[in-house]
């Protein structure tokens, strides 16, 4: 039988997966870590909210705003803040996509939630 975790067992473990990515077009290497919960609710909500406030419906800057939850330095504090979604949304979109797909493996969004979040 495994053992039963208490809550200090549960807030104290570090369980944000992180990995070092390099992007070739920058000239180095990245660190991605995976969304808190929080962040994932709060990206999808921003998603949500885009698809009732445009009855077309788009996914602008939807990488670039994960991004800026989830590249950190080496001290894990985030690279960019919301200020700069649109700055980093105007880089080249193959490392952009690069990250955006490691953030979502280390975050456990797969094409289909991407999908669902747009359908619904």
């Amino acid at each position: 039988m495994a053992k039963l975790l208490t809550r200090d067992d549960i807030l104290s473990v570090d369980d944000l997966p992180k990995e070092q990515v390099h992007v070739k077009a920058w000239g180095g290497d990245v660190i991605v870590r995976g969304m808190t919960g929080q962040e994932r609710d709060l990206w999808e909500e921003s998603i949500q909210k885009r698809k009732r406030d445009d009855e077309t419906f788009n996914l602008e800057n939807i990488r670039a705003e994960l991004l800026s939850m989830v590249l950190i330095d080496t001290d894990g504090k985030n690279l960019f803040s919301r200020e700069d979604i649109d700055a980093l949304g105007k880089k080249a979109a193959d490392p952009l996509t690069l990250l955006f797909d490691t953030a979502r493996r280390l975050s456990g969004v797969n094409e289909e939630d991407v999908g669902e979040l747009a359908k619904n």
